[in-house]
């Protein structure tokens, strides 16, 4: 039987092997470019699967101050379509490094 001494160890060595892996994959997530877009994409976001935009692009037809309102609907609608890319490419990445571990069902590892 292993002493305590060698199931800790054992245990800090597994922990900090899932800590470098998580800020691997953080590194991944903020080098994939995905772009959300609205108004049949006159208006579209570049964003990093992180979060981070990149980016903001709006077609010049939409510069007319009457319009206001609608621009900023437009803008709002491809943040969280790039968001919402974000997040599953995310989830996809991070899948991909959590596939190998025995996690407890329903466990998620915090992003």
């Amino acid at each position: 039987m292993k002493d305590i001494n060698e199931l800790l160890a054992a245990a800090q060595s597994a922990a900090q092997n899932v800590q470098k892996q998580m800020d691997e994959a953080q590194a991944t997530l903020d080098k994939i470019e995905i772009e959300g877009a609205a108004g049949g994409g006159l208006v579209k976001i570049k964003a990093t699967a992180k979060g981070r935009i990149l980016s903001v692009s709006i077609d010049d037809s939409l510069i007319v101050p009457s319009e206001k309102q609608m621009l900023e609907d437009l803008v709002a609608a491809a943040f969280n379509d790039a968001r919402t890319k974000a997040d599953a490419a995310s989830s996809q990445e991070m899948g991909k490094m959590t596939s190998g571990l025995q996690l407890p069902p329903g466990f998620k590892l915090p992003f």
